[in-house]
């Protein structure tokens, strides 16, 4: 397909709603004075996450055979998220980019540009390329390893390289990941499948509910985002840089060399490491007590930015 067209396709079919949708939930408090944007905020994070999401996981891990082709994704992404956490190290804490910087500051933004919003962004654009069932990649990518890794490592790196609270004690990662709803649905949802007892009405069902995750969650955003600080500062920027385009690439990198024919799920893995930051780096920031305002901007950034990167990605071919 011709480039420009297959760009306008996106422009339109994907960042055209997702756009209004963040727009939206910029707007809302300005348009409705009553409206009180934390507690829209923490209450639609909490339908999401109790009924919206844990549907889909259900839906999608239900009907999806485990494949060793859709067990790449985790990998390569995972293997992406620890370079650019590397890298970002270095770049923070060894170097004159950091030097003048908080340890809080430094680690919400190596947090930032580590993880991304793989499922709220990265569904849509995958739907885009390689159609409704690619979903699969962006559920997997997240149980398997997103979850995983930032409730375990993201911990850490917030705990022993930002917040330094170390006579305060946290939940093991396993007990985080055991109170999660998602994490049950899905476990059902493959119980399920592997067991030869899907029942289709019933993935029908959780899909129609959870059809409304990626809008709220999108709305949710526009919220969060402090668009009135949206100042450029370099360490934020290049941070940025690391998530949406550094990342890609040693994705991409890693692929080719693990894969001489890539396939699908491959270049699903380069779209679900460009996507943008993780909202989650906010909720760390503030269980945390990392740097709340650098998260936010972080966020903010890399979702402005993404528009321009991953046309950036495609015209370099590591898309298709």
């Amino acid at each position: 397909m011709d480039y420009f067209i297959q760009l306008r396709g996106l422009m339109i079919e994907v960042m055209l709603p997702l756009g209004l949708l963040v727009a939206a939930g910029a707007f809302w408090p300005r348009i409705f004075a009553d409206a009180q944007p934390d507690v829209l905020r923490t209450q639609l994070n909490r339908v999401v996450m109790y009924v919206f999401y844990p549907c889909v996981l259900f839906a999608v891990a239900s009907t999806t055979p485990i494949t060793f082709s859709l067990l790449s994704v985790p990998l390569l992404v995972g293997i992406g998220t620890l370079a650019s956490g590397a890298l970002l190290y270095v770049l923070l804490y060894r170097s004159p980019l950091g030097r003048n910087l908080s340890d809080p500051t430094r680690a919400v933004l190596v947090i930032g540009g580590m993880w991304g919003n793989t499922f709220n962004v990265g569904a849509p654009v995958l739907i885009f390329f390689f159609g409704r069932d690619a979903t699969r990649y962006a559920i997997y990518n997240d149980v398997l390893m997103t979850m995983p890794l930032v409730w375990s490592l993201g911990v850490w790196i917030a705990t022993r390289l930002g917040s330094h609270e170390n006579n305060v004690s946290y939940p093991s990662v396993w007990r985080v990941m055991m109170t999660m709803p998602p994490i049950w649905a899905f476990v059902l949802g493959f119980a399920s499948q592997q067991l030869g007892l899907t029942y289709p009405p019933l993935v029908s069902a959780a899909q129609f509910v959870g059809q409304a995750t990626i809008p709220v969650v999108m709305f949710v955003l526009g919220l969060t985002i402090p668009w009135r600080n949206l100042t450029p500062r370099p360490e934020i920027l290049t941070a940025a840089l690391v998530k949406l385009m550094i990342m890609p690439v040693i994705v991409w990198l890693a692929a080719s060399a693990l894969f001489p024919q890539m396939g699908e799920a491959q270049y699903a893995s380069v779209v679900e490491a460009a996507t943008p930051a993780m909202m989650t780096t906010l909720l760390l920031a503030d269980r945390f007590k990392l740097d709340s305002a650098t998260a936010g901007l972080i966020v903010g950034w890399t979702t402005l930015l993404f528009w321009v990167s991953l046309p950036a990605i495609m015209a370099l071919g590591m898309i298709k």
